[in-house]
């Protein structure tokens, strides 16, 4: 593990059925790691996520979101009725996890981990992760998905 040590790739995750997923089956994709919540001014960004996930194609990228209640409460929903609004309301496709903590001491080891880089401050904080899924950079929740300046970290990130 002591190789994995600056990579996310040490960590299992659960998807929101239960399901246990370790994040070293992303190796040699780059990811975005994204907290959400349904109840935020931010949620169109999973609109936007799920766009910029069409764009650069899945094969060497992706988007992962970890709902959160920690800000403002905006997480109301529990579940299988998480996945349901994101694909619903916003068509996201892309791989929903668990409600977890973000922040603080009871936050997930993976946000415990990534919290050494930036810790959220809000909802609809993002990380860039590289293929050998160390952190690269975050981007605070008014960054736009789609902004160029995500899309050209990302894109030099797969092209590297």
């Amino acid at each position: 593990m002591s190789e994995q040590s600056n990579s996310v790739h040490q960590f299992k995750v659960r998807f929101i059925n239960g399901a246990e997923k370790n994040l070293s089956e992303y190796k040699n994709k780059v990811l975005l790691i994204v907290n959400i919540a349904s109840g935020c001014g931010f949620a169109p960004q999973l609109k936007e996520l799920q766009e910029l996930r069409e764009q650069i194609g899945h094969e060497e990228f992706e988007v992962l979101g970890f709902p959160s209640n920690d800000f403002g409460r905006q997480e109301p929903l529990e579940g299988a009725a998480i996945g349901s609004f994101c694909e619903v309301n916003y068509g996201a496709q892309f791989p929903v996890f668990e409600k977890i903590m973000v922040r603080g001491e009871h936050a997930h080891p993976l946000f415990k981990f990534l919290n050494k880089t930036s810790t959220p401050r809000w909802n609809f904080h993002k990380y860039l992760i590289n293929k050998d899924g160390e952190v690269v950079d975050y981007f605070f929740p008014f960054t736009k998905p789609l902004s160029s300046k995500v899309k050209k970290k990302i894109q030099r990130l797969i092209n590297f």
